[in-house]
């Protein structure tokens, strides 16, 4: 038993090294020059840089995508987590004919590849750009169609998880508080919500990380002409083309450090929601 304790030990020290070492090079080489950076990968900086991180903000327009990413991320999670929680209550606490086959129905979406749908997507998204009052909100070219694709897109897996966790809840909290009176919405929202929070806290950190290293969608949805809307993966891809000519490798760095980094900062805040999320149902 000890000795397949430490070989689990060695493996995920192991797979840490492998995912963490690649982060940290790209952070490390983010305050070098270029000749730094081709002399030696893992040699610190001789006078850490801050320049090409406000190059990268600046003049590469990274702190513009940087804001549309937080934009349709931010909408786009909180989209899916209203409409997700409210659908799994739906399954979870309140059967009726049909409902086995729809919820089968967002399992299924699970399963489908994104590519496969990108050309009906994009068909779906300018035909609501034809719209005659929200059109030029939620068409092609518009964070709001983005939006609305990123939520599609998402709320499968919320289903998903967010069912199996409220059937996890007593029901016996809900039914004591029908016969005291309270409405199914006001049930909804001031009781089982926030006894769900440690799965509603997963869900929305799975959502967020998703969404916010989603390169497809945008690349689909959102054209050149549309460049000022652009998400954060979008210009970084952007800016590594660029850099095939001007070399200039310290600002894509910095640009990739400003994609890592917040999303690291998330899971590291909510880790511990996290596993309590992912644990509670096996607990209960």
């Amino acid at each position: 038993m000890r000795r397949l304790t430490g070989l689990s030990h060695v493996v995920l020290v192991t797979w840490s090294l492998l995912v963490l070492a690649p982060v940290a090079w790209a952070v490390l080489a983010s305050f070098k020059t270029t000749g730094e950076i081709f002399a030696d990968a893992w040699a610190p900086p001789a006078t850490p840089r801050l320049d090409t991180w406000a190059r990268a903000f600046g003049a590469a327009h990274i702190g513009q995508y940087f804001l549309n990413s937080v934009i349709v991320v931010g909408a786009g999670t909180a989209g899916t987590m209203v409409l997700g929680s409210m659908a799994a209550y739906v399954f979870a606490r309140y059967p009726f004919p049909g409902s086995r086959v729809l919820y089968l129905a967002f399992v299924a979406g699970m399963a489908f590849p994104v590519f496969l749908a990108l050309t009906p997507l994009f068909f779906v998204v300018r035909d609501l750009g034809t719209l005659p009052v929200l059109g030029p909100f939620i068409g092609p070219d518009t964070r709001g169609g983005l939006i609305l694709v990123y939520i599609a897109y998402s709320l499968p897996f919320a289903v998903f998880f967010l069912t199996a966790f409220f059937r996890t809840l007593p029901a016996a909290v809900a039914e004591a508080a029908v016969i005291d009176g309270c409405s199914h919405t006001r049930l909804f929202f001031r009781i089982m919500l926030p006894m769900a929070r440690p799965g509603l806290v997963s869900v929305t950190v799975f959502n967020v990380v998703g969404q916010w290293n989603q390169y497809l969608l945008p690349l689909v949805l959102l054209s050149g002409s549309a460049r000022d809307k652009w998400v954060l993966t979008q210009g970084i891809a952007d800016l590594a083309t660029e850099a095939n000519y001007t070399a200039d490798w310290p600002a894509l760095f910095a640009a990739l450090s400003m994609s890592i980094l917040p999303v690291i900062a998330v899971y590291a805040v909510f880790q511990r929601q996290i596993h309590t999320g992912l644990t509670a149902g096996v607990a209960k």
